[in-house]
């Protein structure tokens, strides 16, 4: 009776055994095959250039001096210019790229920090043959490598533009409501993370309904990044504390509408966070002495998706100066600079790292 039970025991262990396995090669097979599709259906758009022992994606639009430069947000690709980056055509080069690991971006041994990221650019650009100076772009966590990158290679930079843009400081002011929440999206990503080799994240609807997004992030290549990122995000904003101003850079900081309600948070904490995040946009602005702000009005974080022309016209603006100052003088030099000011741009009737 004993050997029976074992063996009725070990045959039910090695049915559930089997159904696990199936489980598993059924998840990888219905996440490959749905990625290929999507893959055909949008086909990577640009090119992938050797930087040294692995390939970055890079994509290019437009003709024209300075080179503008797009760097996403934490976790995020190059499709998220996609709305910005062809008007930007119209009036200069515009490039998007994916960091190393994310979107079309092979995956890098070195650290994944801002530091990294903006000496991995800097290869990226040189062997793509894009000529400086550029106009660096950041949005959110891209401020900090945009602003690595002016550290790193001054004489190569003409112009920013920050993008609601992260601050130093912001894990030590936002309210301690808010640092659970962020405990809670690291924690979040590294789920996605071990699940998305066998299309969970995909099958739970988290890579949504845009087939173009999801060709390029709804992969375990971007969902490791994606947690590395916010694992290192610390390591990143301390770096960029260390990088120290712009002098006199051109300098735009677009920054999302203050009245723009976060849902997801409570309303103290949403106000709280709100009004830290004003002090410290702000601050940004004066980073340099040519530096100016824009609120972008009816917009949340993703300025570029809720109001495309505000980035535009900061791009613009930007470049605009960046070009009198190739024409008259080295960028950043000693020209008289214009007041600082704020302006609101009125509008028509995702986390902030």
């Amino acid at each position: 009776m004993p050997n029976r039970a074992g063996r009725w025991l070990g045959f039910a262990a090695g049915v559930f055994v089997t159904l696990i396995l199936v489980a598993v090669i059924s998840g990888v097979v219905y996440q490959n095959l749905l990625l290929a599709r999507e893959r055909r259906a949008n086909p990577m758009p640009g090119q992938l250039i050797d930087v040294g022992g692995f390939k970055m994606h890079i994509d290019c639009a437009g003709q024209g001096t300075p080179v503008v430069i797009l760097d996403s947000g934490l976790g995020d690709s190059y499709i998220w210019w996609r709305d910005v980056q062809p008007e930007m055509g119209k009036f200069v080069r515009a490039c998007s790229y994916d960091r190393a690991g994310m979107g079309y971006s092979e995956a890098s041994p070195r650290p994944r920090t801002s530091r990294v990221f903006a000496e991995e650019l800097h290869q990226l650009l040189h062997a793509a043959g894009l000529p400086s100076p550029y106009v660096l772009v950041g949005h959110s966590m891209g401020g900090y490598d945009v602003r690595l990158y002016a550290s790193l290679y001054r004489s190569e930079v003409a112009g920013m533009v920050l993008v609601d843009a992260s601050h130093p400081d912001q894990l030590k002011r936002f309210p301690p409501g808010l640092h659970a929440m962020n405990a809670g999206w690291i924690r979040e990503a590294e789920y996605l993370e071990i699940t998305a080799p066998i299309g969970i994240p995909r099958l739970l609807g988290y890579c949504g309904d845009d087939a173009a997004i999801r060709a390029a992030e709804c992969t375990f290549r971007s969902a490791r990044e994606n947690a590395i990122e916010r694992r290192t995000f610390r390591e990143s904003a301390a770096q960029a504390a260390a990088a120290g101003d712009l002098g006199d850079l051109p300098l735009v900081v677009v920054s999302h509408d203050p009245d723009r309600h976060d849902l997801s948070l409570s309303p103290g904490v949403d106000k709280a966070t709100n009004d830290a995040f004003e002090q410290m946009q702000e601050e940004l602005s004066r980073l340099s002495t040519r530096g100016t702000r824009v609120i972008a009005r009816n917009s949340g974080h993703y300025i570029q998706l809720d109001r495309p022309d505000v980035v535009i016209n900061a791009v613009h603006e930007v470049v605009d100066q960046a070009r009198h100052l190739i024409g008259t003088e080295n960028p950043g030099g000693a020209a008289p600079s214009p007041s600082r000011k704020m302006r609101e741009v009125a509008a028509p009737c995702r986390n902030r790292l």
